[in-house]
C-alpha cells in the first residue's frame, strides 16, 4: 500500500493549513437511516460475501420544506456495507470488486486500455490531467474533508498538494448562520456527501483546484448564497464576501476564468425555479456565470428534481457496472434502475433538445410537448457496484471506517464535472456556458469516439422507461467515452 510517514505528514498539513477551519455548532440529526438487506447470491472466491446492507442515510430522504422557503435539498448517496467486511478493512487488495479511480478511468477510456479493467489489477493507469477550478457546493461542514482527500489520494497514487482543496464557508450577511461557523450535520450524511464529491471530482481531474463551498443549511436561501460564492471562486478565485458579510457578484471585472460547479443535492421542483432575477433567489439565473458549466445529480429515484431540471445545468444520471462474478472483469454498463429522470413540470425544453444534429431522435423519446427532459448524460452510480470513499467523520452508528463503498447519483455529478474539466484542459477549449457544453454533448451523442450509447436497462416509475439507442430517460445521451468531443 502507498502509505508511509509521508501520508501522516501530508494529511496533517492539509488538515491544518489547506482549508478554512470552523468551530462548528452541532445540528440535530435529521432522522434514522433506512437499511435494506441484499438477498443472498452465489459466492465467489474474490468476494468474501455477497450479502450486505444498503444504508440510505436520512440526508438522502426527501426533506420537508420549512415555512418561508421554497426548496429543501437532500443528498443522493447510498452506502453498501458487505457482510463480513468492516469499512476499516477496505482496501487492501486483492479480493474486492469495488471500483477505484484506476478501474473507472479504464472502463471509461480515460487511460490506456487494459483488458478487463479489473479493480484488483495493479497495472491499471492512474488518472491524470485537469486544470483551473472545480467548485463543489454542499450544505453543512465536513471538517475532515481535506485530510480525507489526502489519504484517498495517497492510497491511489493521485497527485495532492496543500492547494488542491480549499474549504470555504458561504457565510454572508444573508446566510442563516451569519456571523457564526457553518454547522455540521450530526447524522454524518452530508459529511459523507462532501467526502464523495471532492474525492471523485479530484479522481477524474487530479490537477484541478477544488473549492468545497459549504452552505449554512440545505435550504434555498443558503444554497443560493453558496452558488454565488462558487461562481465567484471559479470566475476569479475570490469569494466576493466583503466587509460585514456583504456578497458581491461583480468581483472579477472584465477578466474571467473558467471551470465547473458541481451540485450533488436535489429537491422538488417549484414554481419560480425558472425565473431570471440575477440570482436573487435559488433559480435558473444562478447558473449563468460566464465560462462556467454546472452539473447536478438527476436523483436516486424516478422523477425530476431541482436543480437537475434547470436547462442551465448538465443533469447527470446513473449507471451500474456488470463484472464477471469469477474474474471481476468488466462486462457492460447498463442503466441503473434507480436513476432519476423524466419530464420537468416547470422548465421549457431547451434548444439543445429541440434543435441541432440529433434533435429528432431526442424528441422521439423526450416528446415534443416543450418540456425539459432529464438526464443529459450518465455515469457510475449503483452502490452495489460502488466506489471507494475515505471518510472519517462519524456516519450514524457505523464507527468502523474510514473506507466505505458509496454510490448514488451524488457520485456521477462530481465525477462528470471532473471529466469535462479534464477534457477542456486537453483540448484547450472551455465552454462559455452549460448551454454551450450541452449543445456539444447532444450533437456528439452518436459519435462513438466521444460518447458510449447505453442501450440496456430499465428505470423510472414501474421500470417503465427503457434504455435504447440514442437519448432516453434512463441514460440521457449516454455516457462519456474518452476526452474527445466534450
Amino acid at each position: 500500500m502507498k502509505r508511509s510517514i509521508e501520508l501522516m505528514v501530508l494529511a496533517t498539513a492539509v488538515l491544518l493549513f489547506g482549508f478554512v477551519a470552523f468551530l462548528p455548532a452541532q445540528q440535530p440529526a435529521l432522522g434514522s437511516p433506512v437499511t435494506v438487506s441484499q438477498p443472498s447470491q452465489a459466492g465467489s472466491v474474490h468476494i468474501p460475501s455477497t450479502k450486505g446492507t444498503l444504508v440510505i442515510p436520512s440526508s438522502s430522504m426527501v426533506q420537508k420544506v420549512p415555512a418561508g422557503h421554497k426548496f429543501a435539498a437532500h443528498t443522493n448517496i447510498e452506502v453498501f456495507i458487505p457482510a463480513g467486511i468492516t469499512p476499516g478493512a477496505l482496501p487492501p487488495y486483492p479480493g474486492y470488486g469495488y471500483d477505484t479511480p484506476e478501474s473507472v478511468a479504464c472502463v471509461w477510456a480515460f487511460t490506456t486500455a487494459v483488458s478487463g479493467c479489473n479493480p484488483n489489477n495493479n497495472s491499471l493507469a492512474i488518472p491524470s490531467g485537469g486544470s483551473k477550478t472545480i467548485a463543489i457546493v454542499d450544505a453543512f461542514d465536513d471538517p475532515s474533508a481535506p485530510s480525507d482527500l489526502a489519504w484517498f489520494s495517497l492510497q491511489f497514487g493521485l497527485p495532492m498538494s496543500l492547494s488542491t482543496i480549499n474549504v470555504v464557508g458561504a457565510i454572508t450577511s444573508s446566510s442563516s448562520c451569519y456571523p457564526y461557523s457553518v454547522p455540521q450535520d450530526e447524522s454524518g450524511g452530508w459529511e459523507m456527501e462532501e467526502s464523495l464529491d471532492v474525492q471523485w471530482a479530484h479522481a477524474m481531474a487530479p490537477s484541478a483546484t477544488i473549492y468545497l463551498v459549504e452552505a449554512c443549511s440545505n435550504f434555498d436561501t443558503d444554497l443560493q448564497q453558496a452558488v454565488l460564492v462558487a461562481n465567484n471562486l471559479v470566475n476569479c478565485g475570490k469569494t466576493g464576501i466583503g466587509s460585514g458579510g456583504v456578497l458581491s457578484t461583480t468581483v472579477c471585472g472584465s477578466t474571467q476564468n473558467a471551470g465547473e460547479v458541481s451540485m450533488s443535492w436535489l429537491g422538488g421542483e417549484y414554481i419560480g425555479e425558472n425565473a431570471s432575477d440575477s440570482c436573487a433567489n435559488l433559480d435558473d439565473s444562478c447558473f449563468t456565470a460566464p465560462n462556467v458549466v454546472y452539473f447536478a445529480s438527476a436523483g436516486d429515484g424516478p422523477g425530476v428534481g431541482y436543480p437537475s431540471a434547470s436547462p442551465n445545468v448538465v443533469s447527470v444520471g446513473g449507471l451500474t457496472l456488470r463484472r464477471s462474478p469469477t474474474t471481476l472483469n468488466y462486462i457492460q454498463r447498463p442503466a441503473w434502475v434507480f436513476t432519476g429522470g423524466g419530464q420537468s413540470a416547470v422548465e421549457a425544453q431547451p434548444s439543445y433538445q429541440n434543435s441541432g444534429t440529433n434533435y429528432a431522435q431526442v424528441q422521439s423519446a423526450c416528446g415534443t410537448t416543450a418540456w425539459r427532459c432529464t438526464p443529459d448524460v450518465s455515469f457510475l452510480a449503483d452502490p452495489y457496484t460502488g466506489v471507494y470513499v475515505y471518510d472519517t467523520f462519524p456516519f450514524y452508528g457505523y464507527v468502523e471506517g474510514p473506507w466505505w463503498i458509496v454510490g448514488g447519483t451524488s457520485l456521477s455529478a462530481p465525477a462528470v464535472a471532473g471529466v469535462i474539466n479534464n477534457a477542456a484542459t486537453r483540448s484547450g477549449t472551455w465552454a462559455a456556458s452549460s448551454n454551450a457544453e450541452l449543445t456539444t454533448i447532444y450533437n456528439n451523442m452518436l459519435v462513438s469516439a466521444d460518447s458510449s450509447d447505453v442501450s440496456v436497462g430499465f428505470c423510472g416509475f414501474y421500470m417503465g422507461f427503457a434504455a435504447g439507442t440514442g437519448w432516453d430517460f434512463c441514460s440521457g445521451t449516454g455516457t462519456p467515452h474518452g476526452y474527445a468531443g466534450k
